[in-house]
């Protein structure tokens, strides 16, 4: 940050940065989320366990799992389950019982910890339907 306009075109390009971003969630999500929305069945099982392994390994990647990258991730999780109906305290409760603590920074999680917490996050989910 220097002068307003030298600043300004960086902010402007920050946010064009934060709505692509945000629209593509938004894709994800609708890609991502089971049948039916909201779901109605456990065989949606398969589906949040799917949904949680990509959105893990998208955010790690975009974030290149530098300092606190899991933080988002998080809330990317959460985002995904206010997308499918699921009432935000729920949300939060359900990440943060499925990530546990499993993530850290400055380092992706490996496939075991992801399908893991991936597979917590399903359980989870069924649960609440």
């Amino acid at each position: 940050m220097t002068t307003p306009d030298e600043t300004a075109p960086l902010v402007v390009e920050s946010l064009r940065e934060w709505r692509g971003w945000l629209e593509e969630l938004e894709e994800r999500f609708a890609a991502l989320a089971p049948p039916g929305n909201p779901p109605v069945s456990s065989a949606d099982y398969w589906y949040w366990e799917r949904a949680c392994t990509r959105l893990v390994t998208v955010v790690a990647d975009r974030t290149q799992a530098e300092s606190g990258w899991y933080g988002h991730c998080m809330q990317v999780l959460q985002w995904l389950l206010a997308y499918s109906g699921i009432d935000e305290g729920q949300a939060q409760e359900i990440v943060t019982n499925a990530v546990g603590g499993q993530f850290g920074s400055w380092i992706a999680p490996d496939v075991p910890v992801v399908d893991a917490v991936s597979s917590r996050f399903a359980r989870a989910v069924d649960g609440v339907r």
